[in-house]
């Protein structure tokens, strides 16, 4: 798996770790005991890592609870060996390898780790260095970094008052980036993924062009014919300038199903004459 990053100086939940690495050297290997006292919080922290590593929110469960709540005896984490460690504290050893230290500065912090004010000032350099990654070719790390400053905006987002003002400005910077993770999605063939994306932004944004056009390429290319002419269609009708684009999708569409059904007419033409 990935190795865990630890930022000093960030009030990290369990000091103990940050204690102990501060006595350590790039390569080394240790082995430490620690009292019950300063793992107490060992298994919130575990939850968390074990969030982050499945590709969840760390504090899923976490935003309503304060800390006495979360320990109390019939709070679960969602993992019996932590719940049981919740239970009955106990001391815990640790093997910690340091593998490698950066200097202040020189780390490219995982969105999980900022706070609000550092993720709203990251979102436009990790919007950049997407579109920098897809120009070179590299989609599948440009929608990472999207889907990073998504994360970043959703985050603050989750925080705000649904349809209130600032939770609609966060709104509108969230649709282009998931636009744009959309698009890397069609290259990648991950066309349910786009359709539901796209989906949900129309939900919302009518009048959005570029989420039908994506979606209607998604439709086309699972075969929902109806779906796909429908959003061609609309796209035309809020924007006819882009006639050639959407002619060069249906043409390409309706070249498709004439090769499909001249296939499935030889498949069929093989099983009646067996």
């Amino acid at each position: 798996g990935k190795p865990m990053e630890l930022i000093a100086g960030k009030k990290f939940k369990l000091p103990v770790w940050e204690a102990a690495l501060r006595t350590m050297r790039p390569g080394e290997r240790a082995r430490f005991r620690c009292d019950t006292k300063h793992v107490v919080l060992y298994p919130l922290v575990a939850k968390s890592l074990r969030n982050i590593a499945a590709g969840k929110d760390p504090l899923e469960g976490q935003r309503h609870c304060c800390s006495i709540a979360q320990l109390h005896d019939h709070y679960s984490l969602g993992y019996p060996d932590l719940d049981e460690l919740q239970k009955n504290p106990q001391p815990l050893i640790f093997d910690i390898e340091v593998l490698k230290v950066e200097a202040p500065g020189s780390y490219e912090q995982d969105p999980w780790a900022m706070t609000d004010e550092e993720k709203l000032q990251a979102v436009p350099q990790i919007h950049k260095q997407g579109n920098e990654l897809y120009r070179q070719g590299k989609v599948q790390e440009a929608a990472s970094k999207y889907y990073d400053a998504i994360a970043c905006l959703k985050n603050l987002q989750m925080k705000e008052q649904p349809g209130s003002p600032d939770w609609i400005e966060l709104d509108q910077k969230i649709t282009p980036l998931l636009l744009n993770y959309c698009q890397c999605k069609l290259q990648c063939e991950e066309y349910y993924e786009v359709l539901d994306h796209c989906s949900s932004i129309l939900n919302k944004y009518e009048d959005n062009v570029k989420a039908y056009f994506k979606r209607g390429k998604a439709h086309a290319a699972v075969w929902n014919v109806a779906e796909a002419q429908a959003d061609f269609a609309k796209v035309l009708a809020l924007d006819p300038s882009l006639r050639p684009v959407v002619s060069k999708e249906l043409r390409s569409l309706e070249a498709r199903l004439r090769e499909k059904d001249a296939e499935d007419k030889i498949r069929f033409k093989g099983i009646f004459s067996q």
